[in-house]
């Protein structure tokens, strides 16, 4: 709640987030109008996440399972400790180099952070998430992390990996010196990371989708590669995957997606004899973590039960008049905006949450905008009521 103040007198946030908020808005709604059929898919994934959710634990354990017999290994976590603590153990000893792809269960678990500690060299590979760990700060959207950060404030953080950048370059120039500073990185690295948009129980493939091909890289060229993803991000099947992958795509204004990657165990051949052997273009080794942190609580919970069926796109908050003007200052440590209440809450506590919501002014648009129809509103009034 201290940050709201100075929040609202950042110029250089309330200029990001001006220059920004209509354009996440005017995007979503042109892809729903082309392509009227995400809507008919978001009403089908809310259905079936219903299913998973009253079903968790058999979905889980049918995951866990699916993954190993694609190739893979699989853990269960409870909490960040865990998490990390596998992470850990399949790093290894010594210096690591770490390419990430953009996850916010991994901001959640604040795993840069401590691979860091750990002393290992990490690069987020997201140009947003590039721009947020250079300057310290947190994610402002689920889908945009940097939106709040204008073109010259991005010069002045892009120059501590590259020098030659400077305030006057184009957004384009910037971003080619992004580009060659992280190929560098990503042909060198020994580790690569990533969340998943979705998980199918029924193979355990894992869907990721990006626009800035850096999650291709990330998985693909590392030797090892380890998904880490809330079991909240569990479908039922294949099918059902690449639909919650397409609509959060769709609902993010970011349509058809420019990237859209399933990974099912790591690269293999059987060219030879049909003899299988895993490692080839591709990583060697797939390790996928499906991570508590409150989600199963939450599942028995009325009220949090409903923000287990968001997909992350990120919709609610640029509809949201007060993430308009503080961005994810409100919301909580790593989520932001209406669906920053729930998630906050699950994650974290229902007392951290609570405060919060009382900042909410109940104009139900979020309701409005959300693929899944999650009644926020509801979960933010549930909320206010544990005030104290």
């Amino acid at each position: 709640m201290d940050e709201i103040l100075p929040a609202l007198e950042n110029e250089n946030l309330r200029l990001g987030l001006t220059r920004s908020v209509e354009t996440l808005g005017a995007a979503a709604a042109r892809a729903l109008d082309k392509w009227p059929y995400l809507t008919e898919f978001a009403e089908y994934v809310r259905k079936t996440k219903e299913k998973v959710i009253e079903n968790l634990d058999y979905y889980i354990d049918k995951t866990l399972k699916s993954v190993e017999n694609a190739g893979g290994h699989s853990y269960f976590a409870k909490d960040e400790k865990e998490v990390c603590k596998i992470v850990d153990d399949i790093i290894g000893e010594g210096k690591k180099l770490i390419v990430k792809a953009k996850s916010m269960v991994t901001e959640e678990i604040r795993l840069r952070e401590h691979l860091i500690e750990r002393g290992h060299e990490v690069y987020e590979t997201d140009l947003g998430e590039l721009l947020i760990q250079l300057s310290g700060g947190k994610p402002m959207h689920a889908i945009a992390p940097a939106v709040h950060i204008p073109r010259e404030e991005a010069a002045r953080l892009l120059k501590k990996i590259a020098p030659e950048v400077s305030e006057d370059m184009s957004i384009e120039e910037m971003v080619s010196y992004v580009r060659k500073f992280l190929r560098e990185k990503f042909v060198k690295a020994d580790i690569g990371i990533s969340g998943a948009n979705s998980i199918a129980a029924d193979t355990g493939a894992i869907f990721l989708v990006s626009n800035e091909g850096n999650i291709r890289n990330a998985t693909n060229l590392p030797p090892v590669l380890i998904a880490i993803t809330g079991v909240d991000k569990i479908m039922p099947t294949i099918k059902d995957a690449f639909l919650q992958a397409i609509v959060q795509s769709g609902y993010a204004g970011l349509f058809p997606p420019t990237y859209l990657s399933l990974i099912a165990g790591p690269s293999s051949t059987a060219d030879i004899e049909y003899h299988r052997v895993y490692g080839v273009h591709g990583a060697k080794e797939m390790h996928v973590i499906l991570y508590d942190g409150g989600r199963i609580d939450a599942s028995k919970n009325e009220y949090l039960r409903e923000q287990l069926y968001c997909v992350r796109c990120g919709r609610c908050q640029g509809e949201c008049p007060i993430w308009d003007l503080v961005g994810n200052v409100w919301g909580g440590d790593v989520y932001g905006g209406p669906m920053g209440m729930g998630w906050t809450a699950i994650t974290q506590g229902i007392d951290k949450a609570a405060p919060l919501a009382m900042l909410c002014l109940g104009c139900g648009r979020c309701l409005e905008v959300c693929p899944s129809k999650i009644d926020m509103p509801s979960i933010i009034r549930y909320l206010k009521t544990h005030f104290r």
